[in-house]
């Protein structure tokens, strides 16, 4: 396997994988209703995921002006760890938005509004 791909493979999985770590944190902190923190959260997990995405669009380019790139596994685990995480993080996202949305809809009604 050539050891610039696999360096770039785990680089990829690193960005996600700390993307996913920030995503967790995020789901933690809508179960305790601080949504402040994880908009923080899944801002820093962006921040991760942005690099890693980086990092896989300038593979593409490669290929894309005729270098030759290697199969492998590992760059393949690791596209397929890109995409899984940034569906956890549009998911993550909507579900900040619908339970501050529900929180709020049922603060309105203890209040008799």
């Amino acid at each position: 396997m050539n050891e610039e791909l696999m360096k770039t493979s785990m680089e990829i999985i690193i960005h996600a994988g700390d993307a996913r770590l920030f995503i967790h944190k995020a789901l933690k902190a809508i179960a305790e209703s601080n949504y402040a923190l994880a908009v923080e959260e899944m801002d820093t997990a962006k921040k991760e995921m942005v690099e890693a995405h980086k990092i896989h669009t300038n593979v593409i380019q490669s290929e894309a002006r005729g270098e030759e790139i290697e199969y492998t596994i590992l760059f393949t685990h690791a596209q397929d760890t890109l995409m899984t995480i940034n569906s956890e993080m549009e998911l993550t996202n909507s579900l900040i938005k619908v339970f501050e949305s529900l929180e709020g809809r049922i603060k309105k009604l203890e209040e008799g509004k």
